[in-house]
């Protein structure tokens, strides 16, 4: 896997992380533990995007 198909690999699963926070956050029965531990996930991979972009 060259480094443009990792890259874009990793920007598809930050976005998909957003949208389940979102979804997460919307739930009446919402778990700030999950909510976190995605949040947390989702800073990793912004984290690696920016590592290998730069």
């Amino acid at each position: 896997m060259n480094l443009n198909s990792r890259v874009q690999e990793l920007r598809r699963k930050h976005q998909a992380l957003s949208q389940q926070v979102e979804v997460e956050s919307r739930s009446p029965a919402a778990d700030p533990l999950q909510i976190n531990k995605l949040k947390k996930q989702k800073l990793a991979l912004k984290e690696e995007i920016q590592r290998l972009t730069h």
